[in-house]
């Protein structure tokens, strides 16, 4: 008899915010970077200018709003990955191949992103805050504030303002955290090298965050600008012909801080998800 431990549904999203509290400052030095329009400063100017400007603890500006989209958007995309690819797994016919795990990926990060989208907008708007005239700030008290006022003043359908971008990266995210985390782990015990312990973790979710902070990074910089913009943008084409204006390299502005960023985040949230598994996972035994 073997004991093996399953994910519960929920842990996803609860790793994604312990991730999410490490990484928030370098979320919104990136934020700040992509809505640049000249390349003025570089990561650590900018980190710079945002502590002189308005103190140490605006690094963590839009808190709120980035642990509303780790409950909305990780925890759906979370929840239907790991849920499915458990249930298929239980029939005892192996490990699912790769190609089923993009497309479970892509699905599930899809409607993540749908669902995280007012969640994500909020967050956006909140980091961007602090760049804009005093008389052209939200002010948003919290994310919760962000919401009502958004619905109040602009009307539903502005929440899900990059909505399309925010699913498409969401889909693509997803395949490079958790199909390509899953196949590199599953390749790392396959060389029978390493046990299923934290360096597996570490050195899987690496490889993944890897994978997809450059998968995502050219949509990822589309959806900052649709979100933090004040209309001068008429939809998704014309963004993306306005950012094309400023050269292939536009789309991957902000790639070393993304990286990172998002590097981190994976990792940190693959290592408090294993252990979220190994101490609170629901028990099965074979």
């Amino acid at each position: 008899m073997t004991e093996k431990r399953m994910s519960r549904w929920y842990f996803g999203g609860l790793a994604s915010c312990g991730a999410a509290c490490c990484t928030h400052p370098l979320d919104l030095i990136k934020v700040h970077l992509q809505t640049q329009q000249k390349v003025e400063k570089r990561m650590l100017g900018m980190a710079i200018h945002v502590v002189k400007s308005d103190g140490v603890l605006a690094l963590y500006n839009g808190l709120s709003a980035s642990l509303c989209r780790q409950m909305s958007y990780s925890l759906t995309r979370f929840a239907i990955y790991e849920t499915v690819r458990d249930m298929l797994g239980s029939t005892g016919q192996g490990p699912m191949p790769f190609y089923q795990k993009v497309l479970l990926g892509a699905f599930g990060g899809f409607t993540g992103g749908f669902v995280g989208s007012p969640a994500d907008m909020v967050n956006v708007r909140m980091q961007n805050d602090m760049k804009l005239q005093p008389e052209l700030r939200r002010n948003y008290k919290h994310a919760i504030d962000g919401f009502y006022r958004v619905f109040r003043e602009e009307g539903v359908r502005r929440l899900f303002s990059g909505a399309t971008m925010a699913s498409s990266r969401g889909a693509l995210v997803t395949v490079g955290q958790l199909a390509c985390y899953d196949q590199a782990k599953q390749l790392v015990l396959g060389t029978g090298l390493m046990g299923d312990n934290i360096l597996t973790h570490f050195v899987s979710s690496s490889i993944a965050g890897g994978c997809a902070t450059f998968l995502c990074q050219p949509l990822d910089v589309l959806k900052t600008r649709l979100m933090s913009s004040k209309g001068e943008y008429t939809g998704v084409r014309h963004c993306l012909r306005e950012t094309a204006k400023l050269g292939p390299l536009a789309f991957y502005k902000g790639l070393v801080p993304a990286g990172i960023r998002l590097i981190p985040h994976t990792v940190l949230t693959f290592i408090f998800l294993e252990q979220l598994k190994k101490y609170f996972g629901i028990r099965i035994i074979s």
